[in-house]
């Protein structure tokens, strides 16, 4: 199945790191520090478009000219909880991109969002917001969110992502083709309960020890 606005950044450490994650017997410290280096290796690639300014540098030998993003007009937006996760590693590498955080939780029976909690910086309409979550599994939170982020006029919104499901990733491009989405790999499908196949169980579970 292909998807225009996928990114599935297949790289071997990546492969590695993930791999020692779905194992049910990693515990939450090394769980949180791989989720980290796996954010900053899809950040590497999902900021690859971003726009610089030039600007001139003085070097110990001379002037040149160098190149400079605005970082300052960068947001992140974790979905709470678990996105939480993705954020440091995001951080490490552009420190001074603003945080909004959004509080969503998948009522049981409908398998839709419900929002908790919303508090977002200000937003210009040439900002980068990037949407984190590790699980992109029905969309419907990611849909969410990005609907809550373009009420604000901004128009270059990335999604970034752990694990995704067809289904999600469908759900998302069918309403939102102007939304990319980077994601570390792609898995089969969802099981009758919305759970990615195979997966590798609650990121936030998992993350903060929760059950």
């Amino acid at each position: 199945m292909n998807f225009s606005n996928l990114t599935v950044v297949d790289h071997p450490l990546i492969r590695h790191k993930l791999t020692i994650m779905r194992n049910k017997n990693t515990g939450p410290k090394e769980f949180r520090e791989l989720l980290k280096e796996i954010t900053q290796l899809l950040t590497y690639e999902a900021t690859r478009t971003l726009p610089t300014i030039e600007i001139d540098v003085d070097t110990p030998i001379q002037t040149t000219k160098g190149a400079m993003v605005e970082d300052k007009k960068i947001t992140i937006v974790p979905i709470l909880r678990a996105g939480l996760g993705m954020m440091d590693g995001i951080l490490s590498l552009v420190p001074n991109a603003s945080i909004g955080f959004l509080g969503i939780y998948r009522d049981p029976k409908t398998l839709k969002p419900v929002e908790y909690y919303l508090k977002f910086p200000p937003f210009t309409k040439n900002h980068y917001v990037f949407i984190v979550d590790p699980m992109l599994a029905t969309g419907f939170s990611i849909k969410y969110a990005i609907k809550k982020v373009k009420d604000y006029g901004v128009k270059n919104i990335i999604v970034m992502s752990l694990l995704s499901a067809p289904e999600g990733i469908k759900n998302i491009e069918e309403e939102y083709p102007d939304v990319k989405i980077y994601t570390a790999a792609m898995d089969e499908r969802l099981n009758d309960h919305a759970y990615i196949i195979p997966g590798l169980g609650d990121a936030g579970d998992r993350l903060f020890r929760t059950k």
